[in-house]
Parts: C-alpha cells; sequence; structure tokens
C-alpha cells in the first residue's frame, strides 16, 4: 500500500524564498499563492486597522497582519489578519515568532479563483475548526460580504453573511464595530 507524500515545515524552509509568492500547508498538502491585489490588501489593512484601534482601546489583545501559525509540521498556514488576546498569545508564539495555538479570531479575504476560495471556505475552516479558532471571516471584496463563523457544538459554523448595509460585530470583541461597507476598495474619483 502506497502511502502519499505529505509536505512538512521542513520541506518549507527548503523551497525559495520569492517575493510575493506565499507557501502553506494543510493537512500536508502544499498550496501556493501570489501577491494579492489592491482590493485584497485594503480590506485586509481596514479589519487589521479597526481591530487594532479596538485592541488599543480594550487592552484585551492584538492584531496581526498575515502572521505564521505552525500547529503541526504539516500544517502551516499564513492567514491575513488575526485577532489574539494577551493570556493566549503568552502561550502561543514559538522561537521563531510563530503561532503553535490558534488565535481566537481568523481573517481570510478571498482571493480571485475558485482554488483560492476552496481553500478559505472549505480547507482553512476544517483546519481552524480543529485547532480552536472560535471565530472566523471570510471577507469577500468582489461580493462584498462578510461570512461569520463562530464555534457552535465543537465546531465553527456559519452565523450570518453581512451585506454592505451591516456592521461587524462580535461577541468575541465586546464594543468591536466595522461597517462592511468601509472594507472595500472605493472608486477613484478624478
Amino acid at each position: 500500500m502506497a502511502t502519499a507524500f505529505r509536505f512538512t515545515s521542513a520541506d518549507l524552509e527548503k523551497f525559495p524564498d520569492i517575493d510575493g509568492v506565499r507557501y502553506e500547508i494543510i493537512d500536508g498538502e502544499i498550496h501556493v499563492s501570489r501577491q494579492a491585489d489592491e482590493c485584497h490588501q485594503y480590506a485586509c489593512g481596514i479589519l487589521a486597522f479597526t481591530l487594532h484601534q479596538w485592541s488599543v482601546q480594550s487592552g484585551a489583545g492584538m492584531a496581526l497582519l498575515a502572521p505564521g501559525l505552525v500547529f503541526s509540521s504539516d500544517d502551516n498556514v499564513i492567514p491575513d489578519v488575526v485577532w489574539i488576546s494577551h493570556g493566549r498569545r503568552a502561550l502561543a508564539r514559538d522561537e521563531k515568532g510563530h503561532y503553535r495555538i490558534a488565535p481566537e479570531l481568523v481573517v481570510e479575504v478571498v482571493s480571485p479563483g475558485s482554488v483560492n476560495a476552496l481553500r478559505d471556505r472549505e480547507l482553512k475552516l476544517g483546519l481552524y475548526s480543529r485547532q480552536g479558532v472560535l471565530e472566523y471571516w471570510i471577507a469577500d471584496w468582489q461580493e462584498h460580504n462578510v461570512d461569520v463563523f463562530r464555534v457552535k457544538d465543537a465546531r465553527l459554523q456559519l452565523v450570518d453573511t453581512l451585506s454592505d448595509e451591516s456592521t461587524l460585530t462580535s461577541p468575541l470583541l465586546p464594543g468591536f464595530s466595522c461597517a462592511v461597507s468601509t472594507l472595500w476598495v472605493p472608486p477613484i474619483n478624478p
């Protein structure tokens, strides 16, 4: 019986360091993505900034752009944005600054293409659910909506899909709010 090859953290160390290329491993399978475009980065920046502002005011934790989450040798991902409490952060970091324990909140902004959508909506959803993420937001700048997943019955489940008229809030982050319409690149006014 043949065993399928599984990529590990050690394999990632051998990959070339190419600007704009991101390598992730989910369940032993390698995923490669390219530098995100303006719309993707804008949504990431607004979410990280809004989470940062709330964190400074609340003193409860911190928001980070694209941290390394190394859950095991064959589960290494780089989510777009995370929020982690100070208590969890104290336990999570390894000697290289990667998180070995899931942050409370993970945010992915969907990149164009069905492969990217599948990775965020299925593979990463399953991984984050297994690793103990309490809330997961998937922002889709093409559709102008945010899917909100929260732990229910011991796994992340979709609880809401927010549109431009909605405000993103969370019981995890008391007092946090972000108008969904602010996440998208504004049109260019000549």
